[in-house]
């Protein structure tokens, strides 16, 4: 199982992103696929899942409305559009699969909300 973040980067406050998170390993379309973030000094937290077919979603409050999280089977990728960052968004973003009872993490992408 492999998990490959990639898509963050530096944004100013009020900017948009999408992050990918790249899968192989496993049957892509039988898992959720999970975001979280880790902020400087902070615990990571969640922030968002989607299910496998037909791909329901969840999101943490602090991004609702903000943050879409959707899933292309056919390429084997997640994804995690985020809208009117602040800097409090600033953090490293990682996805994050359950799969044969392991939970399996990627790399992490940094992304930096600054003016």
């Amino acid at each position: 199982v492999q998990l490959v973040e990639s898509g963050g980067g530096l944004v100013q406050p009020g900017g948009s992103l999408r992050l990918s998170c790249e899968a192989s390993g496993f049957t892509f379309s039988d898992y959720a696929i999970n975001w979280f973030r880790q902020g400087p000094g902070k615990e990571r937290e969640w922030v968002a899942t989607i299910s496998s077919v037909p791909g329901s979603t969840a999101y943490a409050d602090a991004v609702k409305g903000r943050f879409t999280i959707s899933r292309d089977n056919a390429k084997n990728t997640a994804y995690l559009q985020m809208r009117g960052l602040s800097r409090e968004d600033t953090a490293v973003y990682y996805c994050s699969a359950r799969v044969r009872r392991n939970d399996w993490w990627g790399q992490g992408t940094q992304v930096t909300v600054s003016s």
